[in-house]
């Protein structure tokens, strides 16, 4: 019997992490941060922390479960077919509702070049929703293309925020910085948690990465261990980035921009060096959104395929891509940018921003309760029930306080989701549960 060969080791699996994270979240995150100030970036330490502990807590889970469903299937281990369905539909619609973020995202770079697309709230809405169709559209060919163009674009984000976080530095004003510090004379907790949100919004992901312990020859070391150090990666990426871009764009500058890191860049060099970071940046977003709406559209034929979903979400094309459920789903998204419209492209992109939080951060405090569950089966031995234990409860309670600092808008948004999975779950529950026992009184 020929030994199976050796695929990832943990520098490798650590970078697949990082990359995974980055995508295009950052990418309007300048802007956003800006409107409150540079004590925003408090909230990164707060994010930081949480999202380490959130990302521990995931790779333990999947070591314990290696089930395929991810987040939902952690929450089947304690609340049964129920709770897999209530982390899933709601993992499922946040996927829906960061791509029209990203569109926006995308929409604001593009207008550098075409003001006309952001130049009144309807036009940044039909601008949206044309790019959420195009992406749409353009995965009707299959996965085979779609994989290798992320696999390129991601760079697109990857090296001006990369550049900026350590080259930035050299055009640094501490006086831009300090003029930028509190403009709204925010209380040092109100800075800390004034984009929780936004903050998190950039690690979103980081649940995916235990996926890969199936080609990690040490999974039960190297998958905790690269998910820390990814996230770190990635968190001490974000931090430097924004950071120095408060000292580089004047605040009330900044804080109108469509397209910071571009606007950095022309600070830095030149127009011409700006206009090259934006293309880069346009073709991060519209990459990253192409791979999103695919994954959107194979989550939810693995639904229907589960008898979650209608059986049309399950039918492909010749070329393997379930035509039917994307249009649906391209439908579906652009109800969300109809419904989030506002005055300004950063608020409708905070707006969703807010409402992806709280509908990814429910399925993370469903996963995590349930990795007590999986420790006492697999019998772990009690010092490591006890650590696990610990930073888990720190990952969960921080998710209950990204929760709260998302806004009561989004709460309610959320809240909404969550009873219309509860109505949905009603109609299905009985292809999954048990006939209770006709035992007893009949009234």
């Amino acid at each position: 019997m020929s030994e199976p060969k050796k695929k990832m080791n943990l520098v490798q699996l650590t970078f697949i992490v990082a990359v995974n994270m980055m995508g295009s979240g950052i990418i309007m995150l300048p802007t956003n941060m800006a409107k409150v100030g540079a004590i925003s970036l408090l909230s990164w330490i707060v994010t930081a922390l949480g999202s380490m502990a959130l990302a521990y807590g995931f790779a333990q889970a999947g070591i314990f479960n290696q089930r395929p469903g991810g987040l939902a299937s952690y929450a089947e281990d304690a609340y049964g077919k129920d709770g897999y369905f209530q982390a899933f539909f709601l993992y499922f619609l946040s996927l829906a509702i960061g791509n029209v973020a990203i569109g926006i995202s995308a929409v604001g770079y593009l207008a550098t070049f075409f003001p006309g697309m952001s130049a009144t709230p309807i036009a940044t809405c039909v601008s949206v929703i044309a790019l959420l169709w195009l992406t749409t559209v353009a995965n009707f060919g299959g996965p085979s293309i779609t994989g290798k163009i992320g696999a390129i674009t991601v760079w697109g984000v990857i090296i001006p925020v990369g550049a900026l976080s350590f080259i930035g530095w050299f055009w640094f004003s501490k006086d831009t910085f300090a003029a930028a510090w509190n403009p709204q004379g925010l209380s040092l907790g109100q800075g800390m948690g004034s984009s929780i949100s936004l903050t998190l919004w950039a690690f979103l992901g980081m649940e995916s990465a235990a996926q890969n312990s199936d080609a990690v020859e040490n999974p039960k070391r190297d998958v905790p261990l690269a998910c820390l150090f990814g996230t770190l990666g990635a968190a001490v990426i974000y931090v430097l980035s924004t950071t120095v871009i408060q000292g580089i764009v004047p605040n009330a500058e900044l804080a109108e921009s469509t397209g910071p890191f571009g606007l950095a860049f022309a600070k830095m060099f030149s127009p011409m060096v700006g206009s090259v970071i934006m293309v880069l940046a346009i073709l991060a977003c519209l990459g990253s959104l192409l791979g999103w709406q695919f994954t959107l559209s194979s989550t939810a034929k693995s639904a229907a395929d589960g008898n979650m979903f209608p059986k049309m979400f399950s039918k492909v094309n010749s070329m393997g891509a379930p035509i039917a459920g994307m249009i649906v789903l391209g439908i579906v998204q652009t109800l969300l940018a109809l419904s989030t419209i506002s005055p300004s492209l950063s608020e409708q992109f905070g707006a969703l921003v807010n409402l992806a939080v709280v509908t990814n951060v429910l399925p993370y405090i469903l996963a995590l309760s349930a990795l007590p569950v999986m420790m006492k089966a697999n019998n772990v031995a009690s010092g490591v029930y006890t650590r696990n234990m610990v930073i888990t409860v720190i990952a969960m309670l921080y998710s209950v306080y990204a929760l709260y600092a998302s806004g009561g808008d989004a709460v309610m948004g959320g809240m909404l989701v969550l009873g219309l999975t509860y109505i949905i779950w009603g109609f299905i529950s009985n292809r999954f549960t048990a006939t209770p026992s006709a035992a007893g009184p009949k009234v």
